[in-house]
């Protein structure tokens, strides 16, 4: 079975979409254009399985390729036989063939190796024959006595000889499949506590569970109190279970030899096949549990990144601190700096009311609306100040809202902040992030790190480079999905756009700031570096506000202009009408005509043509706009107010395997437990919820001491 027919049956794709979707990723295309504009071609693949595909594809040409090694090395062993030339070639994944590679791999010094430079190989091949009338062991050992090659004694030559019976043992890709499968789903875990001290570890200081249902996060703490040297970790299985397997594949019958060939393969389950497999299972174990966390981690990203912007609002950015002040920054509805400040409203310094003044004259001079307050040190008192300030000026329209600020730190000190704000210091530049997280979030926080925002579970225990991978491609596909405003983007999120590398995003600015902004998509191809693939790759997600031509200002790709003037004139509109709104009747018209119709006459397949016509109805239209608005306050709670059955509006902030933190404006989310999410059963948070929902809450307890709070969604009645 080719690379392309087992993709296809693995994804329960057809073959021709399989095909014409690798033949795309081979001439460079991205995810991101094969989804959009490339629909007829790949029967309407999706960005989520297109990636799964790329993901599945290099893993089998990687697998393919190891296979050609291995082959070529035991070939030049002299080893190589046909049967297990098939047997690799018919490996489904890389521990199989490493299986079969296995005993003909360079190994380091080993007992069996130290037994075979010694003569005692034909030996070993002589008790693993088990001829029924063959002499007792000990007889024939004696015939391998050797002083010289260190064989003093026949008991020597015998145990050098259960050695090599060890270790081939030991090496059988058949014992190891069967063995892995059967402790994979039969084993258990058990934790033990490795030092005499408490830690947030000593629930797992006597722990035990079933392996196949060891769920991802409880993994990942374990690997994490054992690397800290909190926990030991083991596998727990019946040792007679599979030793059965071994003395099925490797004991032919009654023989002289059987009962040295038991001891020789309970050595070698015990010193070399179950440690090797312990850390095996080990290893798969906590990489499922990577990438379980990493594929949370995504769907969190891609909720925070396309939450809802706050656009045409002034907004403030408070920054809170004890000793240092409050650093404040306001920005207007474009994000640009319109002044900045720092205030002194919380201990040890409590100048409120100059602090207040300060505010005030902000809020009056600048026309802010919205006050975005991160939620680090000195946040809760923040924001009780700005709920006492909006309460004394009834007469601006004022709301708050409390933001993260995981990443601004990272931010505010990055090369990228220094370059855009090289007159503020690394504190204001924070507060300026503040502020424009809620005004576009996307913009904002493409300039960080994706695994500093915030929302992710164990980020630092991931693979580095799968979770970047991951990570970088929801990034590229957000930005892509939303488009990107060619005249005002920064490199940073230029970067993301289909076909746009790091290089080409600064030569885009460079070329805007020394011409002036862009006039259409065209101009793109002056811009250096940027050439006809890359254009053909980037243009369609890079919109022009007030272009000449309205479509350099929708989702209509260049290669698509002509069709989308097909399309007008058979229903009789003009580009002057898209301009306008003025197409009202458009799919009407479009319903008479019929959309094959339409499509054949403007040269186009109907996906692509349905694409054209969403476009043409709402040039520059913004998908997060459909999504409901954030939750903005105006007055704030603080724990000791709340209270058992109380219902409470809040934001999901993060989500996890276990359940979603809820932020009910004290402060301190609270945790919803995922038995408490949903009146139905759901198998993961994810089902019920999403990063930057707004979401109604009972709370349950409130612990004080412990800064915990529990909340449910169960039998509390959602809006929308």
């Amino acid at each position: 079975m080719t690379i392309n027919q087992t993709l296809a049956t693995e994804l329960g794709l057809e073959l021709w979409q399989v095909e014409n979707t690798v033949s795309l990723i081979d001439e460079g295309a991205t995810i991101p254009f094969i989804a959009r504009y490339r629909k007829e071609v790949t029967g309407s693949l999706d960005d989520t399985i297109l990636r799964d595909l790329s993901e599945r594809l290099t893993y089998l040409q990687n697998l393919a390729k190891r296979k050609e090694e291995v082959i070529g090395s035991i070939e030049q062993q002299g080893k190589l036989t046909d049967e297990l030339r098939a047997a690799i070639s018919a490996a489904a994944t890389l521990a199989a063939v490493e299986d079969l590679y296995r005993p003909y791999k360079q190994k380091r010094k080993t007992r069996a190796s130290v037994a075979r430079e010694r003569g005692l190989e034909p030996l070993a091949q002589v008790l693993l024959a088990q001829e029924k009338n063959m002499p007792e062991p000990l007889v024939l050992a004696a015939d391998y006595i050797d002083e010289e090659k260190g064989v003093p004694n026949a008991q020597s030559a015998l145990n050098g000889a259960k050695d090599i019976v060890a270790e081939e043992m030991s090496d059988s890709a058949e014992i190891r499949g069967k063995l892995r499968e059967y402790l994979g789903r039969a084993c258990e875990i058990k934790t033990s506590a490795a030092k005499d001290e408490d830690s947030v570890y000593s629930m797992y200081y006597d722990y035990q569970e079933p392996y196949a249902k060891l769920p991802g996060h409880r993994v990942l703490a374990i690997n994490r109190g054992e690397r800290e040297g909190f926990l030991k970790v083991g596998l727990l299985a019946e040792k007679n279970e599979c030793m059965g397997f071994i003395y099925d594949a490797m004991l032919k019958g009654p023989s002289p030899a059987r009962e040295v060939l038991v001891e020789a393969l309970e050595d070698g389950f015990s010193r070399l096949l179950f440690p090797s497999l312990e850390n095996e299972l080990r290893s798969m174990l906590s990489e499922r549990a990577a990438l379980g966390a990493i594929d949370v981690f995504k769907a969190n990203l891609e909720q925070l990144l396309m939450q809802p912007p706050l656009k045409d609002r002034v907004v403030l950015g408070l920054d809170p601190a004890y000793r240092t002040g409050c650093k404040i920054a306001v920005v207007d509805a474009t994000g640009k700096v319109l002044a900045t400040t720092v205030i002194y409203p919380t201990p040890p310094q409590n100048k409120v009311a100059e602090a207040k003044k300060t505010l005030a004259g902000l809020i009056k001079q600048h026309g802010v609306s919205v006050i975005s307050i991160g939620n680090g040190t000195a946040s809760g008192e923040s924001e009780r100040f700005v709920a006492e300030l909006i309460g004394e000026l009834p007469e601006h329209t004022l709301s708050y809202m409390v933001v993260s600020e995981a990443g601004a730190s990272v931010y505010s000190a990055s090369k990228l902040a220094a370059e855009e704000f090289p007159e503020f210091d690394v504190s204001l530049r924070s507060a300026v992030s503040i502020a424009r997280r809620i005004q576009d979030p996307l913009a904002e926080l493409v300039k960080i790190d994706p695994k500093a925002i915030g929302v992710g579970q164990y980020q630092h225990d991931m693979p580095a480079q799968k979770l970047d991978d991951s990570l970088g491609g929801v990034v590229e596909d957000c930005v892509n999905n939303v488009g990107v405003d060619l005249n005002t983007a920064s490199h940073s999120l230029l970067s993301y756009v289909s076909g746009v590398n790091k290089t080409v995003a600064k030569n885009i600015v460079a070329y805007r700031e020394e011409n002036g902004p862009f006039g259409g998509r065209a101009g793109l191809l002056k811009v250096p570096k940027l050439g006809k693939k890359a254009y053909e790759q980037c243009a369609g997600f890079l919109r022009v506000k007030g272009a000449e031509n309205i479509l350099d200002n929708t989702g209509v790709h260049p290669e698509s202009y002509k069709a989308a003037k097909v399309l007008l004139a058979a229903c009789n509109f003009t580009l002057a009408d898209v301009k306008s709104g003025g197409l009202t009747e458009m799919r009407g018209r479009v319903g008479k005509t019929g959309l094959g119709s339409l499509a054949a006459t403007a040269g186009v397949g109907e996906p692509t043509l349905k694409d054209i016509i969403d476009e043409l109805l709402k040039p520059g239209r913004d998908p997060r706009d459909e999504l409901p608005p954030p939750l903005l306050r105006h007055d704030v709670l603080s724990m000791e107010d709340l209270e058992p059955e109380m219902i409470l509006s809040g934001t999901v902030r993060n989500i996890t395997d276990f359940g979603a933190f809820v932020d009910v404006g004290v402060h301190q989310d609270g945790l919803v437990h995922i038995s408490r999410l949903a009146d139905r059963f759901i198998k993961h948070p994810l089902d019920a919820v999403k990063v930057g929902q707004v979401v109604k809450v009972k709370v349950l307890e409130v612990d004080q001491g412990k800064k915990r709070i529990s909340l449910t969604m169960k039998g509390v009645p959602q809006e929308g």
